[in-house]
């Protein structure tokens, strides 16, 4: 647990565990489903092994998650922080204002799109989907998502499989797209997002997934808090 506030204040005490740098992201990640330590390290790719096994430990212990085979699990305390999360989610969405270039991950973006496909609207056959981010340098590149009716991956080399679509566009308007911040058929019309491939697959494409789960959020027509620069 973190340094000590000495206050009995409870926000005071439940912040001695959950302010610690990726304590909540951690729980963010096995709310949304990680349960694996490699699952939960593709949510949090920028967290060192060694540091992201320190705290789901110091979540065990606080009595947060339990370990079950090779699984991590909520228990109920740790569940009770599910609207603290997405509160936390929409806040974000609502009052934090331009991302940075840091903050723009094609990984975390492939992998949160991974979680959010819409089974049945995927086609019956093995689809792979490249995505190819010219913005960025060439290593981070090119990503593939490779969806079946019952399985999804996400693989940064060429998994060798024949590509059904592919979907080229900067990092940025991507992420765009999944926030909810512009529509597929917006970016599509501006030039904004190019998809290649059959005409059926590039028509259905955008209803495999199911936008980030906190696209709809309103957001105010006033200056923002804050935000990375």
């Amino acid at each position: 647990m973190g340094a000590s506030y000495y206050q009995f204040c409870p926000v005071a005490k439940a912040m001695e565990l959950l302010d610690e740098r990726w304590t909540l992201l951690i729980v963010r990640e096995l709310l949304s489903g990680s349960g694996r330590f490699n699952e939960l390290r593709r949510g949090v790719p920028r967290m060192s092994p060694t540091l992201l096994s320190k705290r789901l430990n110091q979540l065990a212990r606080a009595g947060v998650l339990t370990k079950k085979d090779d699984r991590y699990i909520l228990t109920p305390a740790g569940e009770e922080l599910r609207p603290v999360v997405e509160a936390l989610a929409v806040w974000g969405v609502r009052w934090i204002g331009e991302l940075g270039d840091q903050d723009l991950d094609p990984q975390l973006l492939l992998w949160d799109m991974r979680r959010n496909i819409v089974p049945g609207a995927l086609p019956a056959h093995r689809t792979v989907i490249l995505f190819a981010f010219p913005d960025v340098p060439a290593r981070t590149r090119h990503w593939w998502l490779v969806l079946t009716p019952d399985n999804a991956d996400v693989c940064d080399t060429d998994p060798g499989f024949e590509v059904s679509v592919t979907v080229t566009a900067d990092l940025r308007d991507m992420v765009r797209i999944w926030r909810g911040d512009l529509s597929w058929p917006d970016a599509l019309r501006s030039g904004a997002l190019d998809l290649q491939g059959p005409e059926t697959v590039r028509r259905t494409l955008p209803t495999w997934f199911a936008l980030s789960p906190f696209a709809a959020v309103p957001r105010p027509a006033i200056h923002h808090v804050g935000g990375n620069s």
